[in-house]
């Protein structure tokens, strides 16, 4: 069994940097806000000295730190994972993705994009990072799954490397998951059914890493083998894993609703109604979505509300 109380931070290891000069426009906050689960987030902060991410690399435990200078980005990075974490830096600053792509077909979303020349979409190119937090996002309200993200990884995880900030912790690796007992997910406020579908995940977790290397039709196609993954769960997944720019949250309670009413002035649109208001955009259709999301331009309330991925379906 995994030991319930973290050890203390291990001493810094040295710190390895790298400069970054960005194509274009790059807005950090923009970029590596959707890689945050939640206020209380254990592996992400923004502080004034920047940016701060802890991950668990192919090559072990890391810590990065980016910081926004005139022209560039300066990045410095911790533990086995500090090169790893460096080489991927460009992808993860979506410097694999192509704004220039992206033709707006509205006004609301033409002026979206105006108003933020650097939004990229970001690729982390790690899977199951964003994997378990989405499955524990499935048809419960995002102040319920970042709990349960922030009491496991804090209880399971590690300290992150280097002279991150206080209570920033790496997440489990694979084993340490599938051995967390029935009792602690349940604690956490985790059902057996997202429970289980982690454990059947993090039992593939190798195959599943290496769908970034596929195409996105391929690598959602690839994660929908596991039980209990469906389409929202891979789309909120390969959005942040690979950048994915077309994969659309279908399943998304909110979503449709937003998309309509922005776009054609309906409230009522079903997933069917939002994908044939985004076939326009097809091959940019989430770029699409992230622009609407950020436009603020959302149905009056009805009810107490939601953000669009309290509640996923599978």
């Amino acid at each position: 069994m995994p030991p319930a109380v973290p050890t203390p931070r291990p001493a810094s290891t040295g710190a390895r940097s790298r400069r970054y000069a960005p194509p274009g426009p790059l807005d950090l906050g923009l970029i590596l806000g959707p890689l945050r689960r939640g206020p209380a987030d254990p592996t992400f902060r923004a502080a004034r000295d920047g940016v701060w991410r802890a991950s668990r690399t192919p090559e072990g435990p890391g810590t990065l730190r980016v910081t926004k200078q005139a022209d560039a980005v300066e990045a410095e990075a911790w533990g086995e994972g500090a090169e790893w974490l460096l080489s991927h830096l460009p992808g993860l600053l979506g410097d694999g993705d192509d704004p220039e792509a992206f033709a707006p077909r509205h006004r609301l979303v033409a002026e979206s994009a105006r108003r933020r020349p650097g939004l990229r979409l970001s690729r982390t190119g790690l899977v199951l990072e964003s994997l378990i937090p989405s499955i524990l996002e499935q048809k419960v309200t995002t102040d319920e799954a970042y709990r349960a993200w922030r009491l496991l990884v804090r209880k399971y995880g590690e300290p992150a490397p280097g002279p991150a900030p206080d209570g920033m912790y790496v997440m489990p690796d694979a084993r340490t998951w599938a051995l967390i007992p029935s009792w602690e997910w349940h604690r956490a406020g985790v059902d057996a059914k997202r429970s289980s579908t982690i454990l059947r995940a993090v039992r593939v977790a190798r195959r599943l890493e290496e769908a970034v290397a596929l195409p996105q039709e391929e690598a959602a196609a690839r994660l929908h083998l596991v039980p209990g993954i469906g389409p929202w769960t891979s789309a909120e997944t390969l959005q942040r894993a690979m950048g994915a720019p077309d994969l659309v949250s279908v399943g998304d309670l909110h979503l449709p609703g937003i998309v309509g009413y922005a776009l054609a002035g309906d409230r009522t649109a079903d997933d069917a109604a939002m994908l044939e208001l985004l076939a326009p955009y097809a091959g940019q259709r989430h770029r699409a979505t992230r622009l609407i999301l950020l436009s603020g331009r959302t149905p009056p309330r009805r009810a107490p509300r939601m953000s669009p991925r309290d509640i996923g379906a599978l």
